[in-house]
């Protein structure tokens, strides 16, 4: 019986001929990731732990990224036993402030992850990875406390479900409308612990950073992690990116998936998910047929839209505009480099011109953190990944996550719109 791509990795990690979805298997690690919030908890337990340091120094990396500059002394004293046990443990990874960005766009850009790659970190959305062909997933702050020491993670090998995505994505039809439309139609536990492979023509069509966005988003499905096939356009990016050594897997011709869609990108539309859920999704469409839902703030940014070609969507759509009177529309660039690109672009400009403000990386507001918290009662359009009830601070509050092309619409509408709205 022939193995899924996921399958393939995980046997190779594990030193094993192959593996079946179910099994109990220990595989070898090449990356264990932890953020500012996570880390603390791992670190503690593994000074419970009776080992000399880390498994390895180069293949831990520690992202300081979620109340970071730090919003009080709490979070300082989070960032503060993270800084010191990289220092103590020469984290070759480990990046400050100044250094650092969002985790899941840090981590692809600074060469870190490659295809054929096992990768586990202290946070859901590590599931990102799976977009050049890596096995990557989020695990609890334990797990990675014990891979920090040495080098493994037990994991149950996960079924697969296959998604043949197709056709030409039309104009402002990204990613998030992808991921989101997948969510809407199978739930956010159609693929629970499973492995969501993506493959079809339709790939070639996806930047990099439509497919870090699906990858990102596999975890709001239920699943396990998210891969997409390594084609020359992902073998670009590693080359660009990374030094490392990568290999590519295929899955065997007679795979087993315990489901299969096929989905004709051409037939999508920009879609929005509306509270409470990331599965309550609605077409621009379908909201344009519906009483104005006006709102109160637009965040567009996060580990799932706040890279380069996301910051230009919606610069594009805000230049020579303005938000709506009394909007509040914060951008947050990913990393320290989207940061400058977006800078010697000219998109920062956009951003202020059109009455935004202009955020150093942080995932702060995503999480309810910091960085634009909602009140009671307040509505917000985001590009993050989760919608859940007091998400993003006041459990009254509601949040509709969107693509940026949608969110940047929007911020000038004063409510729910398209770039067609406009």
């Amino acid at each position: 019986m022939g193995m899924t791509m996921t399958q393939k990795i995980l046997a190779a990690a594990a030193r094993l001929e192959e593996v079946k979805a179910g099994q109990l298997i220990e595989a070898d690690l090449d990356l264990v990731l932890g953020n500012d919030i996570t880390s603390p908890v791992a670190i503690k337990e593994m000074e419970k732990f009776k080992t000399e340091g880390v498994f390895h120094k180069d293949k831990i990396a520690l992202v300081p990224d979620h109340f970071v500059p730090n919003k009080d002394i709490k979070s300082a004293e989070h960032c503060k036993c993270v800084r010191e046990f990289a220092r103590r443990n020469e984290i070759t990874n480990y990046f400050e402030v100044g250094e650092m960005g969002i985790e899941h766009a840090l981590l692809p850009e600074k060469g870190l992850t490659v295809a054929g790659d096992v990768i586990i970190g202290a946070d859901s959305h590590t599931c990102t990875y799976g977009a050049l062909g890596a096995f990557s997933t989020g695990v609890g702050s334990t797990d990675m406390a014990a891979g920090m020491a040495t080098g493994k993670a037990w994991f149950k090998v996960p079924g697969a479900i296959r998604f043949v995505l197709t056709g030409k994505p039309a104009e402002y039809v990204s990613g998030k409308d992808v991921i989101l439309h997948i969510i809407g139609m199978i739930g956010v536990d159609g693929a629970l612990y499973k492995s969501m492979e993506f493959v079809g023509d339709g790939i070639g069509f996806l930047s990099m950073d439509d497919r870090f966005t699906i990858a990102n988003m596999a975890i709001e499905a239920g699943g396990k992690n998210g891969i997409f096939p390594v084609d020359d356009l992902a073998e670009r990016y590693m080359k660009e990116h990374s030094t490392r050594p990568y290999k590519i897997y295929k899955a065997d011709p007679d795979a087993v998936y315990e489901a299969e869609y096929t989905i004709d990108l051409s037939t999508l539309r920009p879609t929005v998910a509306f509270p409470h859920l990331p599965e309550n999704t609605h077409t621009i469409d379908e909201i344009e047929q519906m009483e104005p839902i006006a709102i109160d703030q637009v965040v567009i940014g996060s580990c799932t839209n706040g890279r380069l070609d996301d910051l230009r969507c919606a610069a594009g759509i805000l230049k020579d505009r303005h938000v709506a009177k009394g909007m509040r529309c914060i951008v947050i660039p990913a990393t320290q480099a989207i940061y400058m690109q977006a800078m010697e672009e000219g998109l920062l400009k956009t951003f202020i011109q059109a009455g935004a403000i202009v955020s150093t990386p942080t995932c702060g507001p995503c999480l309810g953190g910091y960085m634009g918290i909602l009140a009671e009662g307040e509505r917000c359009v985001s590009t993050t990944n989760r919608n859940f009830v007091g998400r993003m601070g006041h459990v009254t509050s509601e949040i509709y996550l969107a693509s940026p092309a949608v969110a940047a619409a929007s911020a000038v509408a004063g409510k729910i719109a398209g770039p067609q709205m406009l």
